[in-house]
This record gives C-alpha cells, structure tokens and sequence, in this order.
C-alpha cells in the first residue's frame, strides 16, 4: 500500500498548515461557538466558559489560525493599538514602566506605539498628533510636560491615562504615586538614624513628582524640628552626571552633611562616584538614601537603601486603566502606596 492511500482511510485530523488561509469561521466551527465568540475571545471582551475558552485555543493551534489584528479592529471600528508616550526610551525607570504597558496591553490583544518626549512640550504636543494620524485608540502619557489643559483637549477626542499627575476630565484618566510621602519616609528613616545634617539632591523643579518629594524632605525636618539648610539643597536634573555634580557642590560648599537623600536612584548613582571621588566611604562616612528602587539599586556596592515605587506596576497599571476606559468609558485602578526598603548605604552617623 503507497503512503497516499494510507491517508486516504485515515480520520485523524491534520496539524499541519496548509495553503489554504484559515478564516475566523473555520475556528469557530472547530470550536463550536459562533464567530462572534471567538472575535471577543480574541479582543478579551468575551465574557464566556474557560470551557469555551479552551475550546477555542485548541480550534486556534490545531488550525494555525493567525489573527489579523488590523481586520479585527477595523470590524470594531478599533486599530487595537494605543500609543505612549515615555519621556526616554532608554531611561531604566521609563523602561520598566513600559514592560507593564506591553504586557498588559498583550493580553487583551493590542499593541503599544511608543514615542519619546524628551520632557519637552512641544516634543510630546507633535508625539500626539502622530499617534492620532496612526489612528491609535487611546493615548498614555508616562509624566511629561503637557499642560493640564492640553491633556483634557485630547481626551474629548479619545482616551487618555496620564501618571505623574491628578487630574479629573472626561475620557481621561491620571496615576499618581505618593511621592510626598515617600520623600517624608525617606528623610524620616535618616533622622531616626540619628542624622541632622541631610543634604538632598531634587529633580528638576518643574516636574511634579519633583518638587513632592522635596516637600516631604522638608516636612520630615520640620516635624523633627531640623532647620532646612538651603545651602544643602542641590540641584539635579534625574540623571546620574546631574547627581555627580550636585554632591561635587555640596561638598566643595564645605557646608558639613552626614548624609544625602537623593530624589532618584538614578542621581543617587552619580553621587556614590562623587563621594568616592573624594576619598568618603557610603555609609561610614555619608549615608546615601534614594529614590525608585530600581533594579540596579539592590547590586550597587553597599546596596542603595530607596523608596520602593512599583514602576513596572506602574505601566500595568496605567495600560489597565486604559482598557478600562475603552470598554467602560470609566477607569477605576490605584497606585500602591511607597514602602521604604532600609539597605546597606545608610547607617547611623560616626560619632
């Protein structure tokens, strides 16, 4: 007997594609649900069985179905792509956050468009008329520049999440993390160390997660009753050079200072290398606190002690809130609260 009429009596369906294009009504057939089924399966609306839904996984591997994600959405009058706007791509804060918005927007079968603003509002202004010309439906602002009133005029028009600030519109949505009370909590660890003299490296003072953090920097001091020192205030820009120069400033000053809480992790990098520089050892001769608890944080040499802020949540978060107000015209998500993680690089003062 050939091998070809070997096939001929067999009833064993085959698992291997052929060339003919398999169709959204092939697997429902397969699956035995209706077309409608499967496409709100796919678009993650359908509110159905895990039985169903298994069949219909099965009917899709065993056919090789490959969803066009274009056709689907322009059947819901969707693209199924939304667009986000990050600040910088390379940025590991900006990175992780962007993680969770892929992540998340995968699942629900959508695709994430992501641009850079560079913190620059006319920059983030042309990043939005770009992604509507690509017909995104929905855009994420990461933090940014944007004006209030800017954001609110978008949103008449289609979906918006922006972090970084509150703000209340219709058809959009804002994440806030608490940097206020992380920046208290970040202080409050370093006077309960027994440290009075804390310099503190800020962001750039036109974000608000910025100046937040400075203010509960300053209401540690005061609810302690530390006078704020001006002189040992320096300024940073959220990178690690800014954060290098702000501590070679402070400690040219010769203003006298046992420990510095920098605004980020990223800044509190560079003035690790300012300090070594100069021969003063973290923590035993200057404590060294940050802020975001990047990954990179917890391998620094001592480990860095930080404020722990999900960013990676953050973007899941943000990519939720999203979906939500695509299928529901309202979002309903929350930002956990910022937790303190004592490390290696903050200690009490020699004395």
């Amino acid at each position: 007997m050939t091998d070809r009429n070997r096939g001929r009596g067999s009833t064993k369906p085959s698992t291997q594609r052929t060339d003919t294009e398999v169709t959204l009504q092939m697997v429902a057939q397969a699956a035995g649900v209706s077309a409608s089924t499967v496409s709100r399966i796919l678009n993650g609306t359908a509110a159905v069985s895990e039985a169903k839904k298994k069949a219909v996984d099965e009917a899709i591997s065993h056919l090789g179905f490959v969803p066009n994600p274009m056709a689907r959405g322009l059947a819901g009058g969707r693209t199924l792509s939304i667009g986000v706007i990050t600040q910088s791509i390379g940025s590991p804060f900006y990175g992780a956050a962007l993680c969770g918005i892929e992540d998340e927007l995968g699942r629900a079968g959508y695709s994430p468009l992501f641009v850079s603003g560079h913190w620059n509002a006319a920059d983030e202004a042309r990043c939005i008329d770009a992604l509507r010309s690509r017909r995104v439906d929905g855009i994420i602002v990461l933090t940014g520049r944007l004006s209030d009133r800017a954001l609110r005029a978008c949103a008449r028009n289609l979906p918006v999440v922006v972090t970084g600030r509150t703000l209340r519109a219709p058809g959009l949505y804002s994440l806030n993390f608490d940097d206020f009370e992380g920046g208290r909590m970040a202080t409050r660890h370093l006077i309960d160390l027994g440290h009075r003299r804390i310099a503190f490296i800020t962001g750039n003072p036109g974000h608000a997660d910025a100046a937040e953090r400075y203010r509960g920097y300053c209401s540690a001091l005061e609810e302690a009753g530390i006078a704020i020192d001006p002189r040992l205030v320096a300024p940073g820009e959220f990178h690690e050079e800014s954060g290098r120069r702000a501590t070679e400033a402070l400690i040219q000053s010769r203003r006298r200072f046992t420990a510095i809480f920098s605004a980020n992790d990223q800044m509190a990098y560079g003035a690790a290398l300012a300090l070594h520089r100069h021969g003063l050892r973290v923590p035993d001769d200057v404590s060294l606190v940050g802020f975001d608890d990047l990954p990179a944080s917890l391998y620094t040499i001592p480990p860095l002690s930080t404020v722990h802020q999900p960013v990676y949540d953050l973007g899941l978060l943000a990519a939720s809130a999203m979906l939500q107000l695509i299928r529901q015209g309202a979002a309903s998500v929350e930002m956990p609260a910022p937790v303190f993680m004592p490390r290696q690089s903050s200690r009490s003062p020699a004395t």
